[in-house]
């Protein structure tokens, strides 16, 4: 397509990126990975996310209390945290790498090759932020529906299910691992455009007119 530039790829991956990383950022401190909901009274909604459990009521509003203790922590939410807090700070070195690599950005005469490698680096980030958003998320995810269906617990006994914020991880995930993508389709059309630019044929040389040869009668 014409109008599909390296230039405007380049922005439209960084644009993609870091929509997924602020969203990455909003699901890290959001508790609503899990809810809950109990029979016995349907006034009270439970929530638990990786730092607090809430408890929505009618009358009381949302009330939300901290984890006590941080060695008492299940081993998925301290896995979460940790693979939650690494992809926030990927996300950011790749969108501020990517930023330095863009066409129009300027790092000095004859810096090519090396904003090349930024943005070949910033697509490498944001593949590893969106990698590590995607696996605390599924081990949430996989965690909760292991445990619904564990046969040994009573029926009665209420069950854990899927919140809102594991669906704007997973969104947020792909969002960061496509812009990763972008940054490196953007590298191969410049670079499929410097080896155009550098054939014979394509030089830019006017080209002689050609005349038919006709004989009059």
């Amino acid at each position: 397509m014409v109008f599909l530039t390296a230039k405007l790829v380049q922005r439209l991956a960084l644009f993609v990126s870091f929509g997924g990383l602020v969203i990455t950022f909003v699901t890290t401190f959001l508790p609503l990975w899990k809810t809950l909901n109990t029979d016995l009274n349907e006034m009270e909604n439970w929530y638990e996310g990786l730092w607090h459990t809430c408890i929505f009521q009618d009358e009381l509003g949302l009330q939300c209390k901290a984890f006590e203790s941080f060695l008492a922590l299940p081993g998925d939410v301290l896995a979460s945290r940790v693979l939650m807090f690494v992809s926030i700070g990927t996300g950011l070195l790749s969108v501020a790498v990517g930023f330095f690599g863009l066409d129009g950005v300027e790092l000095g005469p004859g810096r090519q090759r090396l904003k090349r490698a930024l943005l070949i680096l910033g697509g490498v980030l944001s593949w590893v932020s969106g990698v590590t958003t995607l696996l605390p998320v599924s081990l949430v995810a996989y965690v909760t529906v292991v445990e619904f269906w564990d046969e040994s617990v009573p029926d009665i006994v209420p069950r854990w299910e899927f919140g809102e914020a594991l669906f704007s991880g997973w969104f947020s995930g792909l969002f960061l691992v496509l812009g990763g993508s972008f940054l490196f389709v953007s590298v191969c059309m410049r670079d499929h455009g410097h080896r155009r630019a550098t054939l014979p044929g394509c030089q830019g040389k006017p080209r002689k007119p050609q005349y038919r040869k006709t004989e009059v009668l």
